[in-house]
């Protein structure tokens, strides 16, 4: 009889394969309130190399780390109409308090730009005081209806940063470099992400900005989804909150602002972009544990070569773990470590001692090869980089043999609703087109140029719509 396979394969059910990989390689669990999520400590050491990553890129543009308070009175929520209504569907109020009715309800933050705009007005007096750049690693709850672990809960992880310029100009810059240099370069380079970069629809733009960036990135199943938005704010919050500073020349003028944020839904990404029927394919640039070398038995010999070679790799750089825990049978640890995708495994038994070699399973391009354990150490690091270029390959490959350039609406849907990615003119489809393919759960996932970059507006001649349905 065939042994049955530890996760529901991919192509027979993709939704049920996600949460089987969810689980199995104890990244999280589903917290007690709807919606709501634990994050295992391996899911949680992904995140943490993502803060870690993307914390660097953020420091690098100047952009310092703040708190805010997690609590905003309802009260603020009055002071930019559009932003609020995008929100008011979302919302957490708090109404009692120390066992009395609160004088004025509090809303659980869905996001800061309320609390922080607040406090910007009192922080920028004068030119001197700007740009003034801000970012916080915080929660922000956002009820969800239809949740599910790590692409929706109703609370989840993020970063969002909040800046005030000058000029417009300024502004305009700082988001499309957010956009650029932080969070596309963290998501080719580090995840092996291969991500659109684009312009999101008046449609799609986050509520209160005049104009969204987005990254969009293709999973396996042909769906997008969206990884991260850099938005340029204009003077809407300035205005609500009479942000204004002192110019050169001695006027009274309103801030220019930009906020953007990621989320741990990038976990999610990463299972649905990279992940295969055996578990996690975590890049290894990304990955807290790049290799993990492994002894087969108990042998007191074995056991002293895999914690020296442990040793040996941690001291040229490499993030080790040594697994000694021979009283837990070796083919129950192989399927664990291959569940979590830790990119390089390295299995020592006594026969390898023999030989002076080690099995040297990749777990990325699949496979295992006797390697000299002499070589290991000067091997490893090169077998980690052609490994994290062929996740990339593999994304971009992915993503262009299903993308499907097309001249029509009704084309347009066809290839969104078999699973693939559509690219139509923005002149044909226009705002008229983008609500019709809403009727087939279809959406503008955003705008490129025609040579694939970043348009510099709304309405440039030749936009091209990339359409999908996405999560």
């Amino acid at each position: 009889m065939a042994k049955a396979p530890v996760l529901t394969p991919r192509a027979h059910d993709f939704p049920r394969w996600y949460q089987d990989l969810i689980t199995k390689a104890e990244l999280a669990d589903n917290g007690p309130v709807r919606g709501t999520m634990v994050i295992r400590p391996y899911g949680y050491g992904l995140w943490e190399r993502m803060q870690q990553e993307m914390d660097a890129r953020i420091k690098e543009t100047g952009t310092q780390n703040a708190y805010f308070p997690l609590l905003i009175p309802q009260s603020y929520l009055s002071r930019e109409a559009e932003h609020v209504e995008g929100f008011a569907p979302e919302l957490a109020v708090v109404t009692h308090g120390g066992g009395k009715e609160l004088e004025e309800p509090a809303v659980v933050r869905p996001t800061s730009e309320m609390i922080i705009n607040d406090y910007f007005s009192k922080w920028v007096q004068s030119y001197r005081d700007l740009p003034l750049l801000i970012n916080q690693w915080a929660n922000v709850v956002r009820w969800e209806l239809r949740p599910r672990l790590f692409l929706r809960t109703s609370e989840f992880l993020w970063q969002e940063g909040h800046t005030a310029h000058a000029t417009y100009e300024e502004a305009r810059d700082f988001a499309a470099h957010i956009h650029r240099e932080v969070y596309e370069d963290f998501m080719v380079n580090v995840l092996a992400m291969d991500v659109v970069p684009g312009r999101k629809t008046v449609k799609e733009r986050f509520a209160g900005a005049i104009n969204t960036l987005t990254l969009e990135g293709m999973m396996g199943d042909g769906k997008a989804l969206q990884m991260a938005t850099s938005h340029e704010l204009g003077q809407n919050f300035a205005k609500a909150f009479n942000t204004r500073y002192l110019s050169k020349g001695g006027t009274q003028e309103l801030v220019w602002q930009t906020s953007w944020g990621s989320t741990t839904r990038m976990i999610g990404a990463l299972v649905m972009m990279h992940g295969d029927d055996h578990g996690l394919r975590v890049p290894p640039r990304l990955a807290q544990v790049q290799a993990v070398v492994v002894a087969i038995k108990g042998d007191d010999a074995v056991l002293a070569k895999v914690r020296r070679l442990g040793a040996e790799l941690k001291a040229a750089g490499v993030r080790v773990q040594v697994d000694d825990r021979t009283d837990v049978p070796f083919g129950r640890r192989a399927v664990d470590w291959e569940l979590k995708g830790v990119p390089v495994r390295i299995e020592v038994g006594p026969r390898d001692l023999e030989n002076g070699t080690a099995m040297l399973v990749r777990r990325i391009p699949g496979g295992k090869e006797a390697v000299a354990l002499d070589s290991l150490v000067h091997l490893l690091p090169s077998v980690l980089e052609e490994d994290q270029a062929l996740l990339l390959r593999q994304s971009r490959e992915r993503r262009e043999s299903r993308t499907t350039e097309v001249s029509t609406l009704d084309e347009a849907i066809e290839a969104a609703t078999a699973g693939g990615w559509a690219r139509i003119p923005w002149s044909t489809l226009g705002e008229d087109g983008e609500s019709r393919l809403g009727e087939h759960a279809v959406t503008v996932r955003c705008l490129v140029a025609e040579d694939g970059s970043v348009p510099d507006s709304y309405d440039a001649p030749g936009n091209v719509a990339v359409v999908a349905r996405a999560y």
